[in-house]
């Protein structure tokens, strides 16, 4: 991330691909929930000009906590006229169908907000499954929303 940008750029960078779904506001602080509040107008270079571990929640309702920390300084012409640059991500943890053992690649909300089950579903018991009371399930994707509040996915690169 180029040092110059703000904090604000970083939690609109995070909404794309990670977390947005219906608008709700989030924070930056040192430390957790409840721990002093950083100004997202602060640029990325004043906030970890030291060994400062952050944390950026999104929605206070269903919350998501990302902790951020720097792990060095690459010094050279950006990578990209966009204030980030993804270089690595994490991999979408593999699931398998509740029914049969097969890789899944849909999620049960009823089953997860009615029944407190994470029920991951194949092709084959996804069009089988009995629960609609909230809509038919939905595409499994990378992001620890989830299953919360409304998120259905990330945004289409380039974010």
């Amino acid at each position: 991330m180029n040092g110059r940008a703000t904090l604000k750029e970083l939690d609109q960078y995070l909404r794309a691909i990670w977390l947005e779904c219906c608008g709700h506001i989030s924070q930056f602080s040192v430390g957790s929930w409840g721990s002093e509040k950083i100004s997202m107008a602060l640029k990325i270079e004043q906030v970890f000009a030291s060994d400062v571990e952050v944390t950026h929640i999104y929605d206070f309702g269903t919350e998501s906590e990302t902790l951020i920390a720097s792990t060095d300084v690459r010094e050279g012409i950006p990578l990209t006229e966009n204030p980030i640059y993804l270089m690595a991500r994490n991999k979408m943890p593999e699931t398998v169908c509740a029914e049969c053992g097969k890789p899944s690649g849909w999620l049960c909300v009823e089953c997860l907000i009615e029944e407190g089950e994470w029920t991951t579903l194949c092709e084959k018991h996804v069009k089988t499954h009995p629960h609609d009371n909230y809509g038919e399930p939905i595409e499994l994707v990378n992001s620890p929303r989830l299953g919360m509040c409304g998120y259905t996915g990330p945004a289409v690169p380039p974010y």
